[in-house]
């Protein structure tokens, strides 16, 4: 599999990520969704990457600065085809290793508390993140998990 910055102008990424606010709608309140549409992943302080197995997109994940030293976890999505094959914690691994070159001291994140969002949560601890308050802009919702992680340089 391979990690590439992606421009946000490719049919599959658009496919994947419409998907994705597809699965937000559905699941979450809207004064709960958090998940950001193109215009939002296209702001300077986000890099946007896909994983590609071969010619097929697989997953995607972004990284935002809120500030020098803290970053958070963006848009991560694994294509229906590709799930429980490992692109997640791949990319998860890719943005991890990005935050500590950046020099960032903590990445942080936000997803959802219902049980629909229970695999990310597992997979955000395993890598080992823990609850945390609201960060940045967010506040307290009881549709929210909050958590975050500090970075050492292993």
């Amino acid at each position: 599999m391979d990690i590439r910055v992606d421009d946000l102008t490719g049919e599959p990424i658009i496919s994947l990520l419409a998907e994705h606010m597809r699965a937000m709608e559905a699941t979450s309140p809207p004064e709960s969704r958090h998940a950001l549409d193109l215009s939002g992943l296209r702001q300077p302080e986000i890099t946007f990457w896909s994983v590609w197995d071969g010619g097929t997109l697989a997953g995607c994940g972004a990284l935002k600065q809120i500030d020098p030293h803290h970053g958070e976890i963006k848009s991560m999505r694994t294509a229906g085809t590709h799930q429980r094959r490992g692109v997640a914690s791949r990319m998860l691994d890719h943005i991890v290793d990005e935050a500590r070159r950046r020099g960032y001291e903590r990445l942080s994140l936000e997803t959802g508390s219902m049980a629909y969002f229970e695999p990310a949560r597992r997979l955000y601890a395993s890598f080992g993140f823990v609850p945390c308050a609201p960060f940045d802009r967010y506040v307290d919702d009881p549709n929210s998990v909050f958590m975050t992680r500090l970075l050492g340089t292993g």
